[in-house]
């Protein structure tokens, strides 16, 4: 039993991209894992992902840019204000607008640059550089 899928299938492409493989299967998937990897993409640290189905629940099929330096979980899910955004980026980014971190607002996930361009505070959920 797994209890953070989305912390298991960031490990995962961290890992497959520091290798320099091109492709991950990334199973169990969900909704947030999903979106995750779509701001990812977005910000061009992964490549284009499609959503296969299977009898336990589907799969991802993730292609791999060779983009990351490291991504991972922020556990525990601080709740941050919009004042708060440049202290976890001094703690989770090498340096100042290098990397994003993706926050949980009420207006969904988004990176905490949109996060502070629109005002939200929210969770942190994960980071990427």
């Amino acid at each position: 039993m797994m209890n953070d899928t989305l912390a298991v299938a960031l490990s995962a492409v961290n890992n497959y991209d520091r290798t320099g493989k091109k492709m991950i299967v990334i199973s169990p998937t969900s909704k947030v894992i999903r979106h995750v990897l779509k701001i990812l993409n977005e910000h061009d640290f992964v490549g284009s992902f499609e959503k296969m189905s299977d009898e336990k629940g589907g799969f991802l099929r993730l292609h791999l840019l060779g983009n990351i330096n490291k991504c991972g979980v922020i556990k525990p899910r601080f709740a941050v204000k919009t004042t708060d955004f440049e202290k976890f980026e001094k703690r989770y980014l090498p340096a100042k607008g290098v990397g994003l971190i993706i926050v949980s607002t009420n207006k969904g996930l988004m990176t905490h640059y949109d996060a502070f361009e629109k005002n939200l505070g929210g969770r942190l959920i994960a980071y990427c550089y």
